[in-house]
């Protein structure tokens, strides 16, 4: 019970830091810039990297894309600079998935020159804090209903796997993952779409019906990304800052891989409306 408690207290204070930081834009980034640092950090343990390098790397791209006319003083070449960054990203992303499937220690092309932190880690909150400022002026709803289709996804692949998983999805990296537990979280995530459609009133219902299959799978992408991550280092989870979750990487795995293709999705809704 003592233990329930403390893990609900913790989901608690961290769901209200994010809520109460949606008010303001410079709070929502104010809070992801922590955020990022404290995940890099648990992430560079995880892949034994040290070194305040990749820390610059995460302030200096985290702090442009999100003061992209602050800093230039015009917004000319955002657009340019971010489709070259999000083409990188994908493509590194495209990698990691495809470390799932084989057995080698280290995902391939990553080490020596920071290139999964900066386009894992780094990317997912630079593409979440995009994600916010997709409407001009701010407005966080996306950002709001992007969260909570991932906490429904997570709640509900939960429960319906601990209640009726049978057939393991990926039992070598993630041997409690089931699949009924994948399709229960998308089948509620969709359901759950509807609803923020109707409250959120910004996309109409079938944007949010892809973004919340969008979330679904490539979050759970991530999170057995970051699982592998785990597995080869040898730990449970990513760090304890968040009592009974873990570390915070742990409770933003997989909304910091879905970013990218979110971000992207709502870039292609742009060029078709």
């Amino acid at each position: 019970m003592k233990e329930l408690f403390i893990r609900a207290l913790s989901g608690a204070l961290y769901a209200a830091l994010l809520l109460l930081s949606l008010q303001w834009q410079d709070a929502v980034i104010a809070l992801f810039l922590m955020f990022g640092i404290i995940s890099l950090w648990e992430f560079n343990r995880l892949i034994k990297l040290k070194g305040a390098f990749s820390y610059i790397i995460f302030i200096l791209l985290y702090s442009c894309f999100a003061y992209w006319e602050t800093i230039f003083g015009t917004a000319t070449g955002f657009i340019e600079a971010i489709q070259i960054f999000q083409l990188l990203c994908t493509l590194v992303l495209l990698f990691l998935i495809r470390d799932l499937f084989t057995n080698q220690k280290t995902p391939s092309i990553i080490n020596k020159v920071y290139i999964s932190s900066t386009f894992y880690v780094t990317a997912g909150f630079v593409f979440i804090v995009r994600i916010a400022d997709y409407f001009d002026p701010f407005n966080p709803n996306i950002l709001l209903g992007t969260f909570l289709l991932a906490w429904i996804n997570d709640t509900f692949a939960y429960l319906v796997g601990k209640n009726f998983g049978k057939r393991k999805l990926f039992p070598s990296i993630s041997p409690k993952k089931t699949v009924e537990g994948f399709l229960g979280g998308l089948f509620f995530s969709c359901i759950g779409s509807y609803f923020i459609a109707q409250f959120t009133e910004t996309l109409d219902y079938t944007s949010w019906f892809i973004l919340s299959i969008i979330i679904n799978v490539f979050g759970t992408i991530g999170d057995l990304v970051e699982s592998k991550y785990k597995r080869q280092a040898g730990v449970k989870d990513s760090g304890n800052i968040m009592p009974g979750h873990g570390g915070l990487l742990d409770r933003l795995d997989s909304i910091i891989f879905a970013a990218p293709f979110i971000y992207l999705f709502l870039r292609l809704l742009e060029y078709v409306s």
